[in-house]
């Protein structure tokens, strides 16, 4: 709840309780309290009050200060405030309970202390820059992280001084009990029931303990005398605010309404810190006309101390003055800023506001840009120098980065076990940087390396040695120099990388690395074994030719290879760059499936028997036809070369995942079941999920080009279509040509026997009618409502049952309608846009024929 809707709500509070009614919702409108008197409300009814603005988060003094805001008259406050401390003390029985009614320190008028904090932050756009001045973004940044606010718990400081508004609580134990709680009037006095009045104003708490202490003595005899057996104790209750004016440089000056505890950081974050132009070294606290302090926020900035012993009073004046001097730091240090410098500021000094020098920096020297009459100059400074020289406001210093080089560097490369950097020492020859390399590795090509030599100049040389004499001690060895490269090459560096590559009928055909003495058997194995298509007496290498003759491209080696790829006396030897050919055995085929759907007896999927198997044969296998069967309407559905067929490879996997998937499903897998799903596991790794015929994606792309070329030509590739059959003819005539043979994958659709016709197209009323025996297509047509006007007659046709077609012809104008089957389907196209006659076509036409005309009035026809 936010704090306008917490006051809104306590004052709606007191309305309604001081005319006896019950609360209202905070829908409702604000109710005027000026006219509230707090003689006609009841001691329950202001207890209840009380209770609820503690439930809410307000403190009583809080509470009173804010009801005098909201317009209730003065002296009905302070009847309230009586009222509240009659409650309270007739209350007092228990000492115990009032302790514990006792509350958490707090700071009255929120409103007024919040007012200059967050406001200020919302003017900030977010592409602003953070200011480039050091220490600026303390007290000004967007998202705002340190307050300073002041902590209302901590103990009451002993040098804090009492004025008007500050709640004490005064406590006194031992022999005798009581308890006080009094507020600093504005003449100063602290008002102590049967007591009176007691001056404390501009006393520290520990001096007003004693005055205290000394007159309620004249009460309580024991708190005085050498052996005192009553004790009393003046704590700080809530804390008063001061008025503290914020002047000078500042982003917000004004007055700003504090908390007592409040220090000058506080203040100087309440009017968002200095400006551009503000002083952060020299800011100025002047009380009762007198300069009392200087705050020099670098402090704090740089060493952490936060002169937090200098507590504001009510009317301080905190003066930002113009700064003093500024210097610019750019480079290699921690902090580049402009930083605010006083007289005598040397360059260590700065240093320190810079945070120190990056790790990159260049620390003998610095360039310093100084103003020198009416032109700058630059001077070096050294570090030597660095505590002795005086900055001068307008300096900039700019600090370098180290060289990117290196001094003592030499670099191997190649066929060594640890290549990299490593320094140049004094006497270094090449075999002592193989050596501290860890040594040359097995590939190493000693007949030759390179050194790669720096010049003076910066330009390069490339010194050849013979490393195999150097480290027999045949030749001299090679001094090193700074910056040199040694490159030694491995033995596959210089040549091609050899390999050999099998392909056909192998678990996992590819390309596979090339080793000494391998054999056939051997390169199959690594490429898992035969697969179970593979024919072992059909194998062929295919062998780099070394001298070309004309028109031989490769040498072919047939090779037979045991079933189980163990191996035999005449074991071929593979070369590098041979390809293995493992092809299929021709008797070799997968099963292939077809389905019967519909109306027959024993539906469902059959394997093909035999390549000669058809139509006729299915069906009799599937029991024959049942007795609801429409064998005019039969059709067979047929994939296309299009279809995206299973390899047998893939096949293969396929069945190998179900199998592994039903072992992990079983947890009692017997010893060999387990070793089988680790070898399923080998097998299937990077199987492929599907492939495609080549021929089929050939036709693709050459139809789809064709239909880019041709205008109005659209391609639609099906990978099923419906083949037209004559089941009937098929049963009456098993084995002849409308017997279809038998192909992987299709569907025989035997339907109910039909008695639709659906009309589709350009008639009238487009529906489904039922079927009757020995009428015509015209008739159909008619019961749909006839042709629409564009209806395309001549072009209107049927597909039947079965998946056959047949339109209409016409001869001399008389058109011949094909015959309407049940299950038939009639479809009436619509004519193509009607083109209107130009006006130039007419003129062209006319033009012509007014030509031709002339052309023959002018031939003498009786000439002979």
């Amino acid at each position: 709840m936010t704090l306008h809707r917490r006051i809104w709500y306590f004052f709606t509070l007191i309305a309604f309780l001081a005319i006896g009614s019950p609360l209202p919702t905070l829908a409702q409108e604000s109710i005027d309290i000026t006219s509230i008197k707090v003689d006609e409300l009841t001691d329950d009814q202001i207890s209840e009050l009380v209770k609820r603005a503690n439930d809410m988060g307000l403190s009583t003094a809080e509470f009173l200060q804010m009801a005098q805001l909201r317009g209730l008259p003065e002296i009905e406050v302070e009847k309230l405030r009586s009222r509240l401390q009659d409650i309270d003390g007739s209350g007092a029985s228990s000492r115990s309970s009032n302790v514990s009614r006792r509350e958490p320190r707090q700071q009255m008028d929120l409103s007024e202390i919040t007012k200059g904090l967050i406001q200020p932050q919302e003017f900030m756009t977010e592409g602003e820059m953070p200011s480039q001045i050091f220490g600026t973004n303390l007290f000004y940044q967007r998202n705002r992280r340190l307050s300073f606010e002041p902590s209302l718990n901590q103990a009451t400081p002993k040098n804090y001084v009492l004025g008007p508004g500050d709640v004490v609580y005064v406590d006194i134990y031992g022999q005798s009990e009581q308890y006080y709680e009094a507020t600093v009037n504005p003449d100063g006095f602290l008002l102590l029931d049967n007591i009176g009045p007691i001056s404390v104003s501009g006393k520290t708490i520990e001096e007003a303990t004693g005055i205290v202490k000394n007159r309620v003595a004249a009460y309580y005899p024991g708190l005085s005398g050498n052996n005192p057996v009553t004790f009393l104790q003046m704590t700080l209750g809530n804390v008063r605010t001061i008025k503290v004016h914020i002047l000078g440089e500042v982003r917000l000056p004004g007055t700003f309404t504090l908390s007592a505890f409040s220090t000058v950081f506080n203040a100087l974050y309440a009017a968002g810190g200095p400006n551009d132009n503000g002083t952060m070294r020299e800011i100025k606290v002047v009380r009762d006309n007198k300069q009392i302090a200087t705050v020099d926020v670098y402090n704090l900035l740089i060493n952490g101390q936060a002169n937090l012993d200098i507590q504001l009073q009510d009317q301080d004046v905190i003066l930002v003055s113009p700064f003093i001097s500024r210097v610019k730091i750019n480079g290699e240090v921690k902090r580049p800023l402009t930083f605010e410098i006083k007289d005598q500021d040397t360059f260590d000094n700065l240093l320190d506001y810079a945070g120190g020098f990056t790790d990159l920096a260049f620390q003998d020297r610095v360039a310093i840009s100084r103003v020198t009459g009416n032109q700058r100059s630059v001077s070096d400074v050294y570090k030597n120098q660095f505590g002795m020289f005086i900055l001068k406001g307008g300096d900039e210093i700019t600090v370098g980065k180290i060289l990117d080089r290196f001094s003592n560097r030499v670099q191997i490369k190649g066929a060594v076990y640890r290549a990299g950097t490593f320094a140049l020492s004094e006497g270094l020859t090449l075999s002592n940087l193989i050596e501290n390399a860890e040594g040359l590795r097995g590939d190493a090509y000693t007949e030759q390396a390179s050194i790669l030599r720096t010049k003076p100049d910066l330009s390069t040389a490339f010194i050849q040695v013979n490393l195999k004499d150097i480290l027999a001690g045949n030749s001299e060895d090679i001094l090193l120099q700074r910056e040199d490269v040694i490159r030694i090459s491995s033995i596959y560096d210089i040549q091609n990388e050899r390999y050999v590559q099998v392909l056909g009928e192998v678990k996992r055909p590819g390309v596979y690395p090339y080793s000494e003495s391998m054999t056939v058997e051997d390169l199959l194995i690594s490429a898992g074994g035969l697969q179970e298509s593979a024919n072992p007496n059909d194998i062929e290498i295919a062998r780099r030719v070394e001298d070309v003759a004309l028109g031989t491209l490769s040498d072919i080696i047939p090779v037979q290879v045991n079933s189980n790829l163990a191996p035999s006396e005449n074991s071929e030897i593979i070369l590098p760059f041979d390809q293995v050919i493992v092809r299929k055995r021709a008797s070799f085929t997968m099963q292939k499936l077809v389905s019967v759907e519909g109306q027959v007896n024993s539906p469902g999927m059959f394997a093909i028997q035999a390549a000669s198997e058809r139509i006729s044969d299915l069906i009799n296998r599937a029991g024959g036809l049942n007795r609801f069967a429409y064998a005019k309407g039969a059709t067979l559905i047929r994939r296309t070369e299009f279809f995206n067929t299973e390899s047998e490879q893939v096949r293969r996997q396929r069945n190998l995942e179900a199998l592994r998937i039903q072992l992990l499903a079983d947890p009692n897998n017997s010893e060999a079941q387990e070793e089988l799903l680790q070898r399923l596991f080998k097998d299937l790794l990077g199987a492929e999920n599907a492939t495609e015929n080549q021929l089929a994606q050939t036709k693709k792309e050459s139809l789809d080009q064709i239909a880019s070329e041709t205008p109005g030509f659209a391609v639609k590739i099906r990978e099923t279509e419906a083949v037209a059959i004559d089941l009937e003819e098929i049963l009456k005539n098993p084995g002849s040509e409308n017997d279809l043979l038998l192909e992987e994958g299709d569907i025989l659709s035997v339907p109910k026997l039909l008695q639709t016709i659906r009309m589709r197209g350009d008639v009238v009323y487009p529906t489904t009618l039922r079927h009757e025996s020995g009428k015509s297509l015209k008739y159909y047509i008619n019961r749909a409502g006839g042709f629409e006007r564009r209806a395309n007659r001549k072009q209107t046709y049927v597909v039947y049952a079965n998946g056959a077609v047949k339109r209409t012809t016409g001869f001399l104008g008389i058109r011949n309608y094909p015959p309407i089957e049940p299950g038939a389907e009639v479809i009436v196209p619509t004519k193509g846009p009607k083109i209107p006659l130009r006006l130039g076509d007419v003129v062209g036409v006319t033009t012509g024929l007014a030509t031709l005309a002339l052309v023959l009035s002018q031939i003498n026809w009786n000439q002979p």
